[in-house]
């Protein structure tokens, strides 16, 4: 099967959001094919002190929601800031597994593609206030970054996944 963005225009998103859709869908597919059946002792492991499997699945969900919310011309909420702060720890009161991880990513995927689906192109220019420094950006800024900073980190992801499962076989 050819890469998303060779397979057409996504129905109702706009034309020059296309490319943020389809690296996102991307990068759902690339993540849940590399970390089916992902051993859970491994997620937290950090070959040569590098972000561990964990981080990248929690930072590419929280990035998303961030970025998308500073194209919305929001602030970030008290909850968004909590997340952010418990990026790359395992201490929450959930079990974090793989799965949960790769679900949460994959259904924040999908409040982006809905997000992008109701963005009228003409806003894409517009300023666009970034953290509490209200740093300079647009919409298509912030949406142009969400994807290659997805694409980026799934990049990352992929070879510490890789590193970790061929150093530690039996995945512990």
């Amino acid at each position: 099967m050819p890469e998303v963005w060779l397979r057409g225009p996504l129905p109702e998103v706009p034309p020059l959001l296309q490319p943020v859709a389809h690296a996102l869908l991307q990068a759902r597919e690339e993540i849940e094919e590399l970390l089916t059946d992902f051993p859970a002792s491994l997620l937290w492991q950090r070959p040569a002190g590098v972000a561990s499997v964990g981080f990248h699945l929690q930072h590419l969900t929280g990035v998303l929601d961030r970025t998308f919310t500073y194209a919305r011309a929001e602030a970030l909420t008290s909850t968004q800031l909590a997340v952010l702060a418990a990026e790359g720890h395992d201490d929450t009161d959930l079990p974090l597994t793989p799965d949960v991880l790769v679900t949460a990513f994959a259904r924040q995927v999908d409040r982006a593609l809905d997000q992008l689906r109701t963005t009228p192109e003409a806003t894409l220019p517009e300023f666009r206030g970034v953290g509490r420094a209200g740093l300079p950006s647009t919409v298509i800024g912030l949406l142009t970054h969400a994807a290659e900073h997805t694409m980026r980190h799934v990049g990352q992801l992929s070879v510490t996944a890789r590193v970790v499962r061929a150093t530690h076989p039996q995945g512990h």
